[in-house]
This record gives C-alpha cells, sequence and structure tokens, in this order.
C-alpha cells in the first residue's frame, strides 16, 4: 500500500491524455467569471524532474510529452495544454513536467480555489512544499476520498473534482465508482472528471459497466490507446466525465486523431468518445 510514485511515469501517454482533457475543462469554466471551485483527490507531487532517476528509469516521457514539445502547428487544445507544461519550464528546455495540481493552478484566477489531497507522506510533503505560501490553494495530507465527503458541496456552484488513483488496491475501483456517485450526490452541478488505467479491455468495460448501474443522468467516456493489447502493460488510458461541459465530445473528437498520429505505435492506436447512455462512439 502506498508504494506508488508517479515520478516513475510523469509525462507519458497517460499523463498527456489526462491533462489535455483536464485542461479543456478548465477552458470551459474559465468561460464565466463566477468563481469555481476544484478538487484534486490523489494530487501527487505537484511536478517531477524529468530528469531524476526515477524519471529515467523507463524514459516514460520520452513516448509522451517529449514528442510534442517542439511539434509545430499543433491543434489549439494542445496548445493550451503545452501552455500549462511551459508555465513549469521556465525557457526551451524540457526539465519538469507538471502534475494535476501544476496544471489546474495554471488556469486560476484571483477568484478561484483548489484544494489538493494527498495520503502518501513523501509527496504529500512535497506538494505542500510545491504550494506553500500560495492563499488560492489548500493542501490536505488526507486520504482522498475522505477529502471529498468534507470538502463537498463547496460554496461556489461551479468547479471540478478530479479523482485519479494509482489503482494499486484490489478493490479501488469499487471504491472509485463509490466517490463519483458520492460527489455527484453532494454536488449535482459539478463536472466528476475520473481517469482509469487500460492494461486489459475486459478490465475496462467491467468498469465501465458498472459504471453505467450508477444511473447518473450526464456520462461522457473518453479513451486514448497508443498500442494494441499486451500483458501487464499500460496500453492506453479513459477519462469518465460527469457533467461535460457543451462540444467537450466534439472538442476531444477533433483532437485525439492529430493526438493518436503523434503518439500512436505501430498504426494500431485507438481513441474513443462515447456518451455512455447515448451509446454514440467514434474512434
Amino acid at each position: 500500500m502506498l508504494s506508488y510514485r508517479h515520478a516513475y511515469h510523469a509525462g507519458n501517454h497517460a499523463d498527456v491524455f489526462k491533462h489535455l482533457v483536464l485542461a479543456l475543462l478548465m477552458q470551459s469554466l474559465l468561460k464565466k467569471e463566477k468563481p469555481f471551485f476544484i478538487l484534486d483527490t490523489h494530487a501527487g507531487a505537484g511536478r517531477y524532474h524529468l530528469g531524476s532517476e526515477m524519471a529515467r528509469k523507463n524514459r516514460e516521457f520520452a513516448s509522451g510529452i517529449e514528442r510534442l514539445w517542439e511539434v509545430a502547428n499543433a491543434p489549439e487544445a494542445i496548445g493550451q495544454y503545452l501552455d500549462a507544461v511551459r508555465t513549469t519550464n521556465p525557457g526551451r528546455e524540457l526539465r519538469w513536467y507538471p502534475g494535476s495540481p501544476r496544471i489546474f493552478r495554471h488556469f486560476l484566477r484571483p477568484q478561484d480555489r483548489l484544494v489538493l489531497s494527498e495520503l502518501h507522506p513523501n509527496e504529500a510533503r512535497e506538494i505542500s512544499r510545491e504550494f506553500a505560501g500560495d492563499r488560492q490553494v489548500r493542501v490536505e495530507a488526507a486520504d482522498g476520498y475522505q477529502t471529498l465527503k468534507a470538502q463537498l458541496p463547496p460554496k461556489e456552484r461551479r468547479g471540478l473534482v478530479h479523482i485519479d488513483p494509482a489503482y494499486e488496491l484490489k478493490d479501488e475501483r469499487r471504491r472509485v465508482l463509490e466517490a463519483l456517485a458520492d460527489a455527484h450526490r453532494r454536488w449535482a452541478t459539478g463536472i466528476v472528471a475520473v481517469w482509469y488505467p487500460i492494461q486489459d479491455r475486459a478490465t475496462a468495460d467491467d468498469f465501465l459497466r458498472r459504471l453505467k448501474k450508477l444511473g447518473l443522468p450526464e456520462v461522457l467516456v473518453t479513451e486514448f490507446c497508443v498500442m494494441p493489447e499486451e500483458a501487464f502493460r499500460l496500453t492506453g488510458s479513459g477519462m469518465i466525465i460527469v457533467n461535460p461541459p457543451w462540444q467537450l465530445d466534439e472538442q476531444l473528437r477533433q483532437v485525439l486523431p492529430w493526438l493518436s498520429t503523434q503518439l500512436g505505435v505501430g498504426g494500431q492506436n485507438s481513441w474513443r468518445v462515447e456518451g455512455l447512455v447515448s451509446g454514440k462512439t467514434q474512434g
């Protein structure tokens, strides 16, 4: 328990996809002047040095963010995501990869709030240092599921809950679905975004079947896979969006083919955008 360290995987294809989706969600929240609230239940360390021993062990960033760093003529949505990454990298050299807390912080306005929860003691210390003195950011060294119960509903009517555990525990998917349903019950107007790994199709499909049984009114599912299924390997990942912003599905349909071309392996990559109730799929 608590053995997972994201620094080994920082900036890989799953990070790029997840943070692209989060950047699109943040852009949608910025369309109105009223303040919004963000809760990141499994925040991690905040940012990761790509020259560290952990990051360089498998160099997963080389087939992720490194392929996009100096690409020309990227779609606008990719450019907005890359702007958030560049904020953590003054100058032209790619040295740091921002975790979701830094992606969120990039988009905050003075009237907005961010709460970060992290249970791993080392990660909690790092993220506390990362945001020390930042009055718009509160860090909780606590279990993210408990923080969700304590923080919702917030005083703001608008905002986002991001649930992104390491999926280390056997019952993690059950806990994620319970937390998703609880978040929606406590804060019906908030967006809830859940990341999940894809290592085998059967597990991912079972997770989505259990999600559908929750009967939530508006759910968008999007997936991005860079290679065919391989045993014990992360070949892709997905995002579940409850209360998706208007036209998010169309934005993803426009940008994921481009991203697939940039990060796919051997031409067998795939992507998916589906309304869970309507069942409309593309990719």
